[in-house]
C-alpha cells in the first residue's frame, strides 16, 4: 500500500479491500479522495481474480462526509462539480457487477452513511455510529442521503435521521435492515474477510445477476420484475456454472465456479 495515497488498497484473496485514507479529516470526501475511490472501484471492477469488493476507513472514522472546510459556498460551479462527480462515484458502487460490503469501522455520517447505502451489504463495527448530519450543517443531501435512505429504511425512519442530523449506535440500525452485522470492533477486518471469501466462493454470474435482479425490482411492477427473473433463468441455464453447480451437488463435491 502507498501511504501517500488518500485511498489505499490490497487484496487478500478473492477479496479487493479499498481503504479511505484520510484519517486526518475523519476519510471526509474532497476532491482528491473522490477520483481515487473512483479508480479503486474500476480498478477491481475489471480485475477477475477479485470476485468481492470491500470499502473501509483508517483511523477512528469510515468517512464523516464531505470535507467541508474544502467548500466555498459563493464558488457554486466549483461546488457543483464536486458533487456531481461524487454522485457518480456512488452512483458507480450499484452497477459493478461483483458485490460490495461496506466495512463500517468507525463515525459514519452524510455522504458516509451515502457510500454504505450505495454498498451491497454493510458490516459495522460495535462502537460505530451512523446517521445523516446533513442537516446539522445546513445542508441538503446529493448524493442518495435522502432518496436511498428512504428506500433503505422507509420515509419516516429517513426524516428522524435527515430532520435530527443525530447519530446512532451500529445496532440500532440492524432491525432497520441498514445494517446486515455488527461485530466486536477488534474482529470487524476478519469476519468482513470471512463473509467476502463465503460470498466469493459462489458463481460471479450468479452473484451479478442476483445484484442486478434485486437492485432493478424497486424500478419494476412485480408483474416485470417476476419476468424479468425468468428470463434471466433460462438465459443462465446456458452457462458453465449452472452445469457446475449441479454437477458438483450429484457427485458431493465443492463446485468451482469459473464465471462461465
Amino acid at each position: 500500500m502507498n501511504d501517500r495515497q488518500v485511498v489505499l488498497t490490497h487484496v487478500q484473496g478473492p477479496v479487493g479491500w479499498i481503504h479511505l485514507n484520510r484519517p486526518e479529516a475523519l476519510n471526509a470526501l474532497n476532491a482528491e479522495l473522490v477520483p481515487q475511490l473512483d479508480e479503486a472501484l474500476t480498478r477491481f471492477e475489471t480485475d477477475p481474480s477479485v470476485r468481492v469488493l470491500v470499502i473501509t476507513g483508517t483511523g477512528r472514522a469510515f468517512c464523516a462526509g464531505g470535507d467541508l472546510n474544502s467548500f466555498d459556498p459563493s464558488a457554486e460551479d466549483t461546488v457543483q462539480v464536486f458533487l456531481e462527480r461524487a454522485a457518480a462515484t456512488l452512483e458507480h458502487i450499484p452497477r459493478i457487477g461483483k458485490p460490495v460490503i461496506a466495512a463500517l469501522n468507525g463515525v459514519t455520517a452524510a455522504g458516509g452513511l451515502e457510500i454504505a447505502m450505495a454498498c451491497d451489504l454493510v458490516v459495522a463495527a460495535r462502537s460505530v455510529r451512523i446517521g445523516d448530519a446533513h442537516a446539522n450543517f445546513g445542508l441538503l443531501p446529493g448524493a442518495g442521503g435522502a432518496v436511498r435512505l428512504a428506500r433503505a429504511v422507509g420515509p419516516a425512519r429517513a426524516k428522524y435521521l435527515s430532520f435530527t442530523g443525530q447519530l446512532f449506535p451500529a445496532d440500532f440500525f440492524l432491525s432497520w435492515g441498514l445494517v446486515n452485522e455488527v461485530v466486536d470492533d477488534d474482529q470487524l477486518d476478519k469476519r468482513v474477510q470471512e463473509l467476502a471469501e463465503t460470498i466469493a466462493a459462489k458463481s460471479p454470474i450468479v452473484l451479478a445477476g442476483a445484484k442486478q435482479l434485486i437492485d432493478e425490482s424497486f424500478d419494476q411492477s412485480l408483474e416485470a420484475g417476476l419476468k424479468a427473473e425468468r428470463d434471466a433463468m433460462y438465459a443462465h441455464m446456458q452457462t458453465e456454472d449452472m452445469r457446475e453447480g449441479l454437477a458438483a451437488f450429484v457427485e458431493k463435491r465443492t463446485p468451482n465456479y469459473t464465471g462461465q
